[in-house]
């Protein structure tokens, strides 16, 4: 083989290498490129980001301790009464929620999605479906399955496997809303799954308390909220990804 064949054969095998690198560093890329980033909803400081359902401004029930969004802090068991929700100023429609919190013993929240505010509903819980947040060991308001923690409230119940820790620990949780494909995670496992919409959640709508309720899950797009139900109960490293 003479010299100059050589150089070309060599320049053709370069070319070919560095587009095979840059092929594998272009796919390297997109493997690892999500096409949603998570988006933190509370900066651990202030309400930014969040407002009352139905009023202005924030009431004393709300506050924020130690870098979570406390509800009634420091009422203990106390039970005050059933007031107004937080919830984003943003609407969201499909994502992945995540977030912390701990309540106190016998206490009852929730966390809400695709919420529509409208004067003549009044509370979050009229139009979006509840992940129930609970202490089920020394529940006060609930004894149903379906109601008890990490249930779809008033719809589905949670597997009779979840591991919720004990009141007035933190405990994680993790919410999949996808086209009507819901999840319902507790403490990294997943506790219940079922399809919006589907002839099962139908019949169960149609049966129990939201039989007569149009505006419930009538939106697949709406605000995220947390449930005052007069109890104490703290929120924290909330943060969504939009699927």
């Amino acid at each position: 083989m003479n010299s100059r064949l050589s150089t070309l054969l060599l320049l053709a095998i370069s070319v070919l290498l560095s587009s095979c690198m840059a092929d594998k560093k272009s796919n390297e890329t997109e493997s690892t490129e999500a096409p949603s980033e998570w988006v933190s909803l509370f900066d651990g400081e202030s309400f930014n980001g969040w407002e009352m359902y139905g009023e202005e401004p924030f009431t004393e029930h709300w506050s924020i301790v130690d870098g979570a969004i406390a509800c009634n802090a420091g009422i203990g068991e106390e039970n005050v009464g059933f007031f107004r929700s937080v919830m984003t100023k943003a609407d969201y429609g499909n994502f992945e929620l995540e977030l912390e919190y701990k309540i106190a013993k016998g206490g009852n929240s929730g966390i809400f999605y695709h919420v529509v505010e409208k004067e003549e509903w009044g509370h979050d819980y009229a139009s979006g479906p509840e992940y129930q947040v609970l202490d089920d060991e020394f529940s006060r308001s609930e004894t149903e399955p379906y109601k008890m923690v990490a249930s779809s409230y008033a719809m589905y119940p949670a597997a009779a496997t979840k591991k919720p820790n004990p009141h007035m620990q933190w405990n994680k949780v993790k919410i999949i809303y996808n086209e009507g494909h819901v999840e319902h995670w507790l403490n990294g496992e997943k506790v219940l799954e079922f399809e919006e919409g589907s002839e099962d959640w139908l019949a169960k709508k149609a049966a129990g308390k939201w039989a007569n309720a149009d505006s419930y899950a009538a939106s697949t797009t709406g605000r995220i909220s947390l449930q005052n139900h007069g109890d104490e109960v703290y929120y924290r490293n909330i943060r969504i990804k939009e699927l």
